[in-house]
């Protein structure tokens, strides 16, 4: 069976890899110069300094059953984590933080601890089973469906109502921000889905970096499925499927929008109805700083940890979600900061610290945001401006132009809504099919939706070797 892979972001290369386990002749095109799509590093600023151009923080790599079994760290891939995973700070000083152990992050929160065990520590403790459900698409019976039951009681919560479960205010905003991790807004149904999964992968693997830079694992892909005879063929960009015809089956890692532009006339109309009509969300502007020493946060926590979520009480949080949903630019964004040097010192050059950042703005947004981003750093670390050597500056549509995947600058492709949790782009078991015999959709615009994991590669391919 002689198989085509467009695109090689990280599920183009899991599904890939996956096809070529079953003894395909697997070549991947790639219209960049390099492999790795939203998964990658650069020096962006400084020399010596290493940024990650996309993905950074992946917790669902780090837990994806896929990803594990490849053994990576043959191929060297090593995931570290710094001393706390997440702090978001309030105006007071005070801080929420999530550390890997969760008794010691529930130690820390004074009489919310037992509640964000009560929550949260099911789902650790069986996070291997979670994944095993979560990871494919929800149309399928679960493999463990009390622990389903359970967790789609939580997620099926307004991300706000659930943070309203906690006392203190650090620890409302603390889960408000990671349910903001879906670029969506907080008060509506099954806003707290991502929220709940992020917050028990966090305690369950935590949210390490890869050492020397994220490219290190698009690198590590690669080589596993050259080892396994396939290959990646760069600056090849397919536009037309007549380019990859002569294939047996043929994965896009594409938005839906590409996939009907190259499938052409040949995509029946209920497909390319449910492609066309796929909803994109807020789009990310990315800022990379070099500075000079540490980042000077009021919360002492902050220095602990790898990600600093900023955007005040889970209030704020929330009203800067819904404005930039309704495509109306937040003064105050909802902005992460990346600290990936505390984990991973190699990424710095003598005294000075490579800073990941981005804040959510509206779709297709073409408004400066570089300024709102360092105000909000300032407002809880200031005399950052101060530390400031240079930046480099991705906007939304710059983010679009870098990788066609984030249309309008939606580095999740495609909404978290409510209908795309359930039908991404269609609903049913095989989601990933197009309607195009011996072609399936890959890209994170499938189940399980965004995210470092492959899983919808490696769903696409065995969908694919079921009917092959």
């Amino acid at each position: 069976m002689r198989a085509i892979v467009v695109g090689s972001g990280p599920n183009g290369l899991a599904g890939a890899i996956r096809l070529a386990q079953a003894g395909a002749s697997v070549t991947v095109l790639e219209s960049h110069w390099r492999v790795g799509g939203a998964v990658g590093s650069a020096e962006l600023t400084e020399p010596g300094l290493i940024h990650d151009l996309g993905a950074s923080f992946m917790p669902l790599a780090a837990a994806s059953p896929f990803l594990r079994s490849l053994e990576l760290e043959r191929r060297g891939v090593r995931w570290v984590e710094a001393p706390a995973a997440l702090a978001h700070p309030l105006d007071d000083g005070s801080a929420g933080v999530l550390r890997r152990d969760i008794l010691e992050t529930a130690g820390g929160m004074g009489l919310d601890g037992s509640t964000w065990r009560n929550l949260f520590e099911p789902f650790v403790d069986r996070f291997d089973d979670l994944t095993a459900d979560t990871l494919r698409p929800l149309a399928r019976m679960p493999r463990h469906p009390g622990l389903m039951a359970r967790f789609g009681a939580l997620a099926a919560q307004p991300a706000l109502r659930l943070a309203g479960s906690f006392r203190e205010e650090r620890h409302r905003a603390l889960f408000a921000g990671i349910a903001a991790h879906a670029f969506g807004r907080l008060d509506t149904t099954f806003s707290s889905a991502i929220g709940v999964m992020l917050t028990a992968a966090g305690h369950a693997v935590g949210w390490p970096v890869v050492e020397g830079g994220a490219q290190v694992l698009a690198d590590a892909l690669e080589a596993e499925l050259e080892s396994l005879g396939g290959r990646v063929e760069t600056g090849c960009t397919v536009t037309d499927i007549r380019q990859v015809e002569d294939a047996d089956v043929v994965l896009l890692d594409v938005a839906p929008s590409a996939a009907v532009e190259i499938l052409h006339h040949r995509i029946p109309e209920r497909a390319r109805r449910a492609f066309t009509e796929f909803a994109h969300g807020p789009a990310a502007y990315k800022v990379d700083f070099a500075i000079d020493g540490e980042i000077p946060w009021t919360a002492s926590e902050c220095q602990e940890a790898g990600v600093v979520h900023l955007g005040g009480s889970a209030a704020e949080v929330a009203e800067a979600e819904a404005r930039v949903v309704s495509r109306k630019s937040a003064r105050a964004p909802f902005t992460l900061v990346g600290q990936q040097w505390k984990a991973d010192p190699s990424r710095s050059v003598g005294g000075l610290n490579p800073v990941w950042s981005y804040a959510h703005v509206p779709y297709g947004s073409t408004v400066e945001a570089e300024h709102r981003i360092v105000s909000q750093i300032e407002r809880f670390a200031p005399g950052f401006r101060d530390r400031i050597v240079s930046t480099r500056v991705t906007s939304a549509m710059g983010l679009a132009a870098a990788n066609s995947n984030f249309v309008g600058g939606d580095i999740n492709t495609g909404a978290n809504t409510f209908r795309q949790l359930i039908a991404r782009p269609t609903f049913g078991p095989n989601p990933y099919r197009t309607g195009v015999p011996g072609v399936y959709l890959c890209s994170a615009a499938t189940p399980p939706g965004p995210g470092v994991h492959g899983m919808s590669g490696v769903n696409a391919a065995e969908r694919a070797l079921d009917i092959a």
